[in-house]
């Protein structure tokens, strides 16, 4: 009660006036604390150990016609946006030395990327950044551009060199460093680790029962389900990223996808940065969340399993083919209803542990910042075996269960997964039309049956790279392994531990969190054990350089790991520097031609209009006439859609999605005679906001006056709907 005017108050008053001001004060902290989901503060007057910085660009090319890169399946050529491609990067700085790291929402990183990238880097910020402290990953997704790779085997797979594939990317990547560099400030980081089920199976365990039985003895699962991360704070705790590695293919999404899509680990960011910053459109959260590839080579999202398309009988265990129509016909399922659904689903499982462990992450990581970098030859490297004998690896060759494809995409011609002898058809092809492969080829690779001799093929280029790059980073405890390619489960096991022995020789790194960051660098195929590579399924057919690359690579990573050990790292010679090719880079998709529309009609004018009407859980369509994607140049932070909602207080619009959205899908359709149209799709959440909306798109179209082309701008918007409460069922 309050005292009354001129009154002194107790002693009794006054104290329970302190312990109700203590209290609420407390509340407050306590509210705060659980509203920000920071760590525990450092203990008084100690500095934060680094500089940190996180950065995210958008590295999204033109979504029309370009090939998808990842399942060699030349019909599959962009038509539309499923979510956007964005690349995330974090610079960590210890005051003597800076790394870093990058996850690209793309198939793999090639080696023509990253040297534009570092040339970029170079240009503007001199010996900062540099091949030795830059690692740069791929997220595997499938459902990204290709076309950007400077050797023939994939110019011919992709359509060719393409600048408008490679150029957003140079530029995405750039631009999130650049971002990064901006926001460093004095943080923290801390680390976490835990175990992630029914998210991969392993999709040849026939060849992974192949490794000892003792090593296999020794792990519970034929795939990791381990995942680390990162959780990046500034110097009051407030968080500020995080970045984690967990081993799963991104092919939840299939071959018969034609969207752009990050698919599942792009979903899981789009879930951490919209959980981090909900009131942001996707990708302008402040926080940057990234999930970047490991050691996944041999482990599918696809968790049902395969089964025989046409007979719903399981497949051949030793070749997955099916009785009638072979390894096409023998495909493995998500735990969804499609392949959307999958994705949701493989993306969801990945973001609820990546949120559980960034919760709970109190560890802090201490210590020094050091990179090591070497670039190898990997057509001769000679290895000691444990019994002292020395081998060597291999020119380039992929083998004939390579053109098998795998459960998650097979190939379309008659060849099967486990072919440990030639097929004298196809080899006689391959003979008349790129010359059969040398004697010592043939030996080295044994038991591969070689259907493309690579190394020994070199117009109008080099068909495979030579000079890889081998790169370890190290944050105090915690090394990331940047692996050139798809390293299966058990070569990653193998590989980290002999990176933690050599980093734990002097004492320094004995408590060391090692992690494999794959498709970084430069893309040599696969990575199988020795025993795996027997086996000739598709991931050993896809080990480029023979039976012991990976006795290679784990002697390469071991020297740098020892020489960071020693503190050694500037004695190590750089290796022989890769080619950046000027010449005989070919582009066989060409300039997208001229746009026609209908007689009478205008770009951007409705075709198929929305209903007046959709409930939450519906999905609400409209169709444009359009121009091609292509048209629109760099479309990177420039959406095709909006989707908007309306005051009807102010009568002023909201935008509340965009291509970038997981809730829209921007589909683009070309007839035979130049005339396109685009749909756009919105998946109205079960949670939308009852109200009145509109969906709009924005586009270019190409006309020709006389011999010079004209680009215009266009935009189209549908009549205004209203979404109204519902009941929805999955």
């Amino acid at each position: 009660m309050a005292a009354r005017k001129g009154r002194a108050l107790s002693s009794l008053e006054v104290t329970l006036a302190v312990l109700f001001v203590a209290m609420t004060t407390v509340s407050i902290v306590l509210i705060a604390t659980r509203a920000t989901d920071t760590c525990p503060g450092p203990p008084p007057g100690r500095a934060p150990p680094f500089l940190v910085g996180v950065g995210r660009a958008d590295c999204t090319g033109p979504p029309a016609e370009l090939p998808l890169m990842g399942y060699a399946n030349p019909q599959q050529t962009a038509a539309g946006i499923h979510t956007r491609l964005f690349s995330r990067a974090f610079i960590v700085d210890d005051g003597r030395r800076r790394v870093v790291f990058v996850s690209v929402d793309v198939g793999m990183i090639s080696q023509r990327l990253r040297l534009e990238v570092l040339n970029a880097l170079r240009a503007k910020y001199g010996d900062l950044y540099r091949r030795d402290n830059v690692a740069l990953s791929g997220t595997h997704t499938h459902s990204g551009p290709g076309g950007y790779f400077q050797y023939t085997l994939f110019m011919i797979s992709s359509k060719g060199y393409l600048e408008s594939s490679i150029r957003p990317l140079v530029k995405g990547i750039v631009k999130s460093i650049d971002v990064a560099h901006g926001s460093l400030r004095p943080g923290r980081i801390y680390k976490n680790r835990g175990r992630l089920g029914a998210s991969g199976v392993n999709r040849s365990p026939h060849s992974y029962r192949n490794n000892p039985r003792q090593e296999r003895d020794r792990y519970d699962r034929d795939v990791d389900q381990d995942m680390l991360l990162l959780k990046f704070t500034d110097a009051d705790g407030d968080g500020i990223g995080a970045l984690s590695w967990f081993a799963v293919h991104a092919v939840s999404m299939k071959t018969s996808n034609r969207l752009v899509s990050a698919d599942n680990m792009g979903y899981a960011a789009y879930l951490m940065e919209n959980h981090k910053d909900p009131s942001a459109l996707p990708g302008q959260a402040a926080f940057v969340a990234a999930f970047s590839s490991s050691n996944l080579g041999d482990v599918s999202p696809n968790v049902r399993g395969p089964r025989c398309v046409n007979s719903g009988l399981a497949c051949d265990y030793l070749n997955s083919s099916c009785p009638e129509g072979g390894t096409k016909e023998c495909q493995a399922f998500g735990p969804g209803e499609d392949m959307f659904d999958s994705t949701r689903i493989i993306g969801l499982n990945i973001f609820r542990k990546a949120r559980e462990l960034y919760a709970d992450a109190t560890e802090e990581v201490t210590g020094s910042v050091q990179s090591a970098h070497q670039w190898v030859d990997m057509t001769d490297v000679v290895v000691r075996l444990d019994d002292a004998r020395e081998v060597a690896t291999c020119k380039p060759a992929l083998g004939h269960s390579f053109a098998a494809g795998t459960t998650d995409g097979g190939g379309d011609l008659n060849f099967t997964q486990g072919a440990v002898e030639g097929d004298p058809f196809w080899d006689g092809i391959r003979d008349a039309l790129l010359g059969p492969p040398s004697n010592q080829t043939r030996e080295c690779h044994r038991p591969k049956p070689i259907l493309f001799s690579t190394g020994e093929m070199k117009w109008p280029l080099p068909w495979h790279p030579e000079i890889i790059d081998v790169q370890i980073l190290t944050l105090g405890s915690v090394a990331v392994v940047a692996v050139p390619g798809e390293i299966t489960t058990m070569a990653g096991r193998r590989l980290r531990e002999a990176v933690r022995r050599e980093l734990g020789s002097e004492g320094a790194f004995s408590d060391a969190d090692v992690t494999i960051a794959g498709l970084s660098n430069v893309y040599t195929h696969y990575i199988t054990t020795y025993e795996e590579y027997q086996v000739q399924r598709y991931e050993g057919a896809s080990t480029i350089y023979g039976p012991h690359t990976l006795g290679a690579y784990v002697q390469k990573f071991a020297g740098l790991a020892r020489a960071i050990a020693q503190d050694r790292v500037g004695s190590l010679p750089p290796g022989p520097e890769p080619p950046f090719f000027q010449k005989n880079l070919f582009d066989l998709l060409g300039a997208a031609k001229a746009d026609r529309k209908p007689d009478n009609g205008t770009f951007g004018e409705v075709l198929r209009q929305v209903l007046p009407v959709y409930r939450q859980g519906d999905v609400a369509s409209v169709t444009f006439v359009a121009g091609n994607p292509r048209h629109s140049g760099d479309v990177r932070d420039r959406s095709f859609v909006a989707v908007e909602m309306r005051d009807d207080a102010s009568d002023a619009w909201t935008l509340v999605h965009t291509d970038a959205s997981w809730e829209t899908r921007f589909l683009w359709l070309k007839d035979r005679n130049r005339r396109s149209n685009a749909t756009v799709e919105w998946h109205i959440p079960i949670d939308a906001a009852v109200g009145a909306y509109r969906i709009r798109h924005f586009g270019h179209f190409k006309s020709m006056k006389g011999l010079r082309p004209v680009i215009t701008p266009y935009q189209g918007t549908s009549d205004v709907f209203r979404v109204t409460a519902g009941f929805y069922r999955r």
